[in-house]
């Protein structure tokens, strides 16, 4: 598993924990730096998982508008957590990584959500960033 796909995984969990215990972020994301300063191993990994959490917190407004026009007849607040944590993780890569390709971001994002979420989840993901990535 490559250190980007570790670093989606932690800053799934950072944000779905936010998201399900009405935290902000940013709390949660102080307190895995705590550990993750304890961890070395983890060193290359939290460095991308930060910069993907410290994003969506930058530009949460911009992303969640975004989910929005483009998640066809479903609210962000109906959404599953761990697919509103896709979403916006894949969002703001889209929007504001260029080192990462389209296509990689969507994959990754599929991939996590047929891991982690519902059986609908990984095609719901996909469409939603496709749309996402077709407009911007």
């Amino acid at each position: 598993m490559s250190a980007r796909t570790k670093a989606r995984k932690r800053a799934l969990d950072i944000l779905f924990q936010a998201d399900v215990r009405g935290d902000e972020p940013g709390v949660i994301l102080a307190a895995e730096a705590q550990r993750a300063a304890s961890e070395p191993a983890r060193e290359t990994s939290w460095l991308y998982a930060r910069e993907i959490v410290d994003g969506v917190i930058d530009h949460h407004e911009e992303i969640d508008e975004l989910i929005a026009t483009h998640s066809k007849d479903w609210k962000i607040e109906r959404m599953p957590a761990v697919d509103r944590a896709l979403l916006r993780m894949g969002v703001w890569e889209l929007l504001h990584n260029d080192e990462v390709p389209t296509a990689v971001v969507i994959d990754e994002a599929v991939e996590l959500a047929k891991e982690f979420s519902t059986d609908d989840s990984g095609s719901f993901v996909h469409g939603v960033l496709a749309r996402v990535s077709r407009s911007a």
